[in-house]
C-alpha cells in the first residue's frame, strides 16, 4: 500500500494505480492528467516525509503545535443537558428526538452505492 514505510529510493513512492484507488475511496473523479499530476505531487510529499523520518528526533520534546500556543483549559463541570427541543431546534431534518442524517453504510438488504 501507499502508506507503508519504504526506504529512501530513487524510484517513485506511489504509482498511478494507487492514486486511482485513493481517488475512488475519496469519491473523486480524476482524469489521466490529474492522476499524473497527483502522482507527482503525492510522490514529492512522500519523499519529504521519508526525509523527515531520517532525522534524529530523540532529543526533541514532543509538541502539539509548531509554535508556542497558549491554550487555556477549563475545568470540566457537570451541567444540565440541553432540552431536546432546543438541541434539535435548528436541525435540517429530524426523526423524533434524533438528528436525521443521510445513510452512509447500506442497511440490511440494501446494495452499496456504486463507485464514481
Amino acid at each position: 500500500m501507499w502508506y507503508e514505510h519504504r526506504p529512501m529510493s530513487t524510484g517513485p513512492r506511489i504509482r498511478p494505480e494507487e492514486v486511482r484507488e485513493i481517488a475512488a475511496l475519496a469519491r473523486l473523479r480524476l482524469d489521466e492528467e490529474e492522476i499524473a499530476r497527483m502522482t507527482h505531487d503525492l510522490d514529492a510529499i512522500l519523499g519529504y516525509v521519508a526525509a523527515l523520518r531520517e532525522l534524529d528526533t530523540s532529543g526533541v520534546e514532543p509538541m502539539t503545535h509548531a509554535v508556542p500556543f497558549d491554550c487555556p483549559l477549563r475545568d470540566d463541570e457537570i451541567r444540565a443537558a440541553l432540552p431536546v427541543e432546543e438541541a434539535l431546534w435548528n436541525a435540517p431534518r429530524r426523526e423524533g428526538t434524533f438528528f436525521q442524517v443521510p445513510r452512509v453504510v447500506p442497511g440490511p438488504g440494501e446494495a452499496a452505492e456504486s463507485e464514481p
